[in-house]
């Protein structure tokens, strides 16, 4: 007889880094295209000054300093304990995660508008590097970095239980794995690498598209039930996933 898969992962509060959920308020004060240009900068490269945040995302030192209070007000940002000067601030994006997307927020047509700008604008800044990546890293990058980098999809069938346990348990464990790195010694070499993580229900098709076989009507959706996402290349047959590599040119390298 065939095992039942085990499903009983951590909920979300059992994660292993906080995770911020976000109140109205503080979710206005995010909702502006350069405040969350700032947070993936910090994100990405750490620590910064208003001044090195501007010469990184062609703004004025005064523009990102004031976005930079604004974040600061809402503990988005807090300031380096002991770097800098009164002259020159270093600023930093506190660890952990933030919830921008949840059904308390989409309950407000205010707040659920605020929260599509955070989340369009996260979603552009990620497309915008893969895209880099994809049409560029074979002309400036050597062929480990290229061997080393991937870019996967995967394609199957299941429920919203099922697409639950797997995100947390997908989560938790990259989680362990990054703490690791991070924990270590910065290696020669090294480079700031993002890493995606994306699971979720196709829209714009039925939900029985491609099923194996009948099955009846959850609850839901004969009711019609509509939930707010959570927001902490393939396609032939199901349960399949493919990798995509960049070409090796190990004669062209970033300068």
């Amino acid at each position: 007889m065939a095992s039942k898969p085990n499903t009983e992962t951590p909920d979300v509060q059992d994660l292993p880094y906080p995770v911020r959920k976000m109140d109205p308020a503080s979710l206005k004060a995010l909702a502006h295209p350069l405040r969350v240009q700032i947070l993936e900068m910090l994100s990405r490269y750490g620590a910064q000054t208003a001044c090195s945040l501007g010469e990184l995302l062609g703004e004025s030192s005064g523009s990102t300093s004031y976005h930079l209070r604004q974040l600061a007000k809402h503990d988005f940002v807090r300031e380096v304990e002991g770097k800098g000067t009164a002259r020159e601030r270093w600023w930093e994006r506190p660890r952990g995660a933030i919830e921008v997307s949840s059904p308390e927020l989409a309950s407000s047509p205010a707040t659920q508008e605020a929260s599509r700008l955070v989340n369009r604008e996260f979603e552009h800044r990620r497309q915008a590097v893969l895209a880099d990546f994809m049409a560029h890293g074979a002309d400036t990058l050597d062929r480990g970095w290229l061997e080393a980098a991937i870019v996967s999809t995967a394609n199957v069938r299941m429920n919203e239980d099922q697409l639950g346990a797997y995100t947390r348990a997908m989560d938790a464990y990259s989680y362990r794995l990054l703490e690791e790195i991070r924990g270590e010694d910065e290696q020669e070499g090294a480079r700031p690498v993002q890493i995606h993580f994306n699971a979720f229900p196709i829209l714009g098709v039925p939900a029985s598209a491609g099923s194996r076989g009948q099955r009846k009507a959850q609850p839901a959706e004969r009711a019609g039930k509509r939930a707010a996402p959570r927001a902490a290349e393939q396609n032939t047959a199901q349960a399949e996933s493919t990798s995509t590599k960049q070409p090796s040119n190990p004669e062209r390298k970033e300068p």
